[in-house]
């Protein structure tokens, strides 16, 4: 098997199609891992994980979480909150401090984008991004293009949407890099003042009307607002996101064909999808969330384990 030809994840901009298939075929076999009566292969045994979560997350870092156990690596989980980083220690200095400790893998979220990339330029451990600030999450759109290669098989020529607060996502970003290198058409759609101005340039079509994207879409992947990193102002309520924005099952009825759901979660229900969908047959998203662990243990595999074993 020829080695992976990158060192790090910290997004998928430098991924190319090949790197992203290796990826996924690889996500397929731990998916057999995941359904034995034992869910456990030696395969990164010696390998110690720091899991650095400066935001808030569930199923990213349980995920992560379970992918390292299932192969058997060692297992750190840091959290910032009573950590020498509330005493004034820099991010750095932390991180190089855990890694004086003899740590391998660096699994981070920061809300500062481009804080994995800082690290992976000091220190020497594989970093993996798992989420930094709105640019990019690079498991989560694996995930995604994981299940809809299971739902589709080629990727070629689908038509996927991204519905919602694209301007503060990190997994917009990290989608549209991903299914447009797997020669997906992406289109986005939202309200214009949550569509960042040089999204054109990323090569997306861009929709103002949540009709319009269920007439011209095989896929939806629908977004939460981001409440957190917004500024005020941006639409008038959440009630009025919902009435125009909203994914409901009278709008879903009036497509022509059946259409796939996907929501990288947290889901807020009645405000950018309502339940009725969300736990539809239309619906992936559970199959999403078995997905990121099957993905996550890929990406530690062939960044960790693949060289272990050549």
């Amino acid at each position: 098997m020829n080695p992976f030809p990158h060192k790090h994840l910290l997004g998928l901009e430098d991924y190319t199609a090949s790197d992203i298939t290796r990826i996924l075929d690889t996500a397929e076999s731990m998916r057999e891992v995941l359904d034995r009566p034992i869910r456990k292969v030696p395969t990164l045994r010696g390998i110690t994980v720091v899991n650095l979560f400066f935001e808030s997350s569930t199923r990213t870092r349980i995920s992560f979480e379970l992918a390292e156990k299932r192969l058997s690596a060692d297992t750190v989980n840091f959290s910032s909150t009573g950590s020498s980083l509330s005493k004034g220690e820099s991010l750095l200095d932390t991180v190089q401090n855990i890694e004086a400790m003899k740590t391998d893998v660096v699994v981070m979220r920061h809300r500062s984008p481009g804080a994995p990339h800082f690290l992976s330029k000091h220190i020497s451990s594989v970093i993996i991004n798992a989420g930094d600030g709105a640019h990019e999450h690079p498991t989560q759109a694996l995930l995604d293009i994981l299940t809809l290669r299971q739902k589709f098989g080629d990727l070629k020529g689908l038509r996927v949407t991204i519905v919602g607060d694209i301007a503060h996502s990190r997994v917009a970003l990290s989608n549209i890099y991903g299914l447009k290198k797997m020669g997906a058409h992406v289109k986005l759609c939202g309200p214009a003042t949550l569509i960042p101005r040089a999204a054109e340039t990323l090569g997306v079509d861009i929709t103002h009307s949540i009709e319009e994207a269920i007439a011209d879409s095989d896929v939806l992947n629908v977004l939460r607002l981001q409440l957190e990193r917004q500024e005020a102002g941006l639409f008038p309520s959440l009630r009025e996101y919902q009435k125009y924005f909203g994914l409901t099952r009278t709008r879903l009825e009036k497509a022509d064909k059946p259409l796939t759901i996907l929501h990288p979660g947290p889901i807020n229900r009645g405000v950018e999808i309502t339940s009725d969908v969300a736990d539809s047959e239309h619906a992936l998203i559970l199959n999403q969330v078995t997905n990121g662990v099957a993905v996550r243990m890929a990406v530690l595999y062939l960044l960790c384990g693949a060289k272990q074993e050549s």
